[in-house]
């Protein structure tokens, strides 16, 4: 029976080098933010003296593809059809009598003393929860979702959450508003598979706790909450039980959003705490919000997932899918294809559109681009596009109101057609670039005297370099 905590996944991290210590005190308003956004690319980082946390809060968990291929058993090249065989699979969940997030219950009316809420960016209307996954139980439908939105304290039993209008959340908030509100529970600290599974995007009624199984490779344990039927993971960390008022809004404010702006969106919804559970020694997982690595990877997987399945019979191979950080995990994609038929790619693109409302645009490149390589993918729209011919422009499409530049919520979206065209310069497309044996062996070499941490893929070293089916990279 393996392990679904975080905690042994943080010990994994700590016994790789990967975990820092931070033993000075931190202030939960701005400092906390500082300390994540310093180290945002780098390792992940434990803060054991945080003003206003009675425990150590760990951030920058999950802030790249090897940490989420890590969290799950992967290599990074098999993370994405991992992910995408998640989305097709389901397994029901298995309740427990005993679970470790539940041996403390605590009052409604200690919530924010157990779970700190930082202030994360000068223009923010508030201290946020940004880790929560809210899992909930519609009463009147049965539905099931598991999924994530931020939270606001408002006063002692009660808080502000942020959610769209076109989440599951939402529909299903408005469904039970009839019998007295949506039972919620916010987890904090569950496995790193079971907060990617919450990250996809299914069907409404699709309980992404029973898609967790695919990652985790057995089913997700879950206790019954103390105050309503919702289901919760049982190893998880913190748990803040309650209910989602539709009928009460709330006017937010000034947030972050995961574009790296600011955005007012009026009003959210009421969130009603009626109980907390926690293990005897939790941590509190903290994620950056903005354009911050954790908060886009964490997205972009599951989103990228979700497009190749969407793809799967498109009329091509699909090599693979990056959902870019440049884009905030959300809005802007490539996927790389091989052996199409004439116009394939503008099939992928429309095909792409259609599967995550939010993307905005969408490059189609060939299977020898690294789509999560920017720069590659860049060096693909100017060496391989002709502008008059390979540029798709849809006006007036409806998307959602966190997409830059929409107005009245519609965008005009954007895809380019990266590939390579029979007939074009003779040139191209083929890269110059040493011979792979000789760049592998040069790359030991440079290994071997300790210049690891120098080595950097260049253009020359890009996935052009290919020995075996293996990419030359550093």
């Amino acid at each position: 029976m393996a392990d679904q905590s975080m905690r042994t996944y943080l010990g994994d991290l700590a016994r790789a080098g990967e975990l820092i210590e931070v033993a000075g005190s931190v202030g939960a308003r701005f400092e906390l933010a500082g300390v994540l956004a310093l180290l945002d690319r780098g390792p992940a980082v434990r803060m054991n003296t945080v003003d206003g946390s009675p425990y150590p809060v760990v951030g920058n968990v999950l802030n790249s593809r090897e940490r989420l291929a890590h969290a799950i058993g992967a290599d990074v090249a098999d993370l994405l059809p991992r992910l995408a065989d998640a989305v097709a699979d389901r397994q029901p969940v298995e309740i427990v009598a005993d679970a470790p997030v539940q041996a403390v219950a605590l009052p409604a009316a200690s919530v924010w003393a157990e779970v700190v809420t930082p202030t994360f960016f000068e223009k923010d209307s508030g201290g946020y929860i940004t880790a929560g996954m809210i899992v909930a139980h519609d009463p009147v439908t049965g539905h099931r979702n598991a999924s994530y939105a931020r939270i606001k304290p408002l006063d002692e039993t009660t808080g502000f959450v942020g959610i769209a209008p076109n989440h599951h959340l939402t529909a299903m908030a408005r469904s039970a508003g009839a019998v007295g509100g949506l039972p919620v529970a916010v987890v904090l600290g569950a496995h790193p598979a079971i907060q990617l599974a919450a990250c996809c995007y299914l069907g409404l009624g699709d309980d992404e706790l029973e898609h967790a199984a695919a990652l985790l490779g057995e089913p997700v344990r879950v206790a019954r909450a103390l105050t309503s039927e919702v289901m919760v993971p049982a190893e998880a960390e913190i748990v803040i039980e309650g209910l989602i008022h539709a009928d009460r809004p709330v006017h937010e404010g000034l947030v972050n959003e995961y574009h790296g702006m600011y955005e007012d969106y009026g009003d959210g919804f009421t969130f009603e705490v009626t109980a907390v559970t926690r293990r005897s020694d939790p941590s509190v997982h903290v994620i950056l919000p903005g354009l911050s690595s954790e908060h886009s990877y964490i997205a972009a997987l599951p989103i990228a997932a979700g497009i190749r399945h969407a793809l799967r019979n498109i009329g091509c191979d699909i090599v693979d899918v990056a959902v870019t950080h440049s884009g905030g995990g959300r809005v802007d994609v490539v996927v790389s294809i091989a052996n199409a038929r004439p116009g394939g790619a503008k099939r992928v693109i429309f095909g792409a559109f259609a599967a995550v409302s939010m993307v905005k645009q969408v490059t189609v490149v060939d299977a020898d681009v690294d789509v999560w390589d920017e720069e590659h993918v860049h060096w693909a729209r100017t060496s391989r596009m002709r502008w008059d011919r390979d540029l798709v422009l849809v006006d007036g499409v409806a998307t959602d109101r966190n997409v830059p530049m929409q107005r009245d919520g519609m965008v005009t979206k954007v895809g380019m057609d990266a590939t390579v065209t029979p007939g074009d310069r003779a040139v191209g497309p083929e890269l110059a670039v040493p011979p792979a044996n000789v760049v592998r062996a040069m790359r030991d070499l440079l290994v071997e005297e300790g210049w690891a941490d120098r080595l950097r893929p260049a253009i020359v070293v890009h996935s052009a370099l290919v020995d075996d089916g293996e990419r030359i990279r550093a």
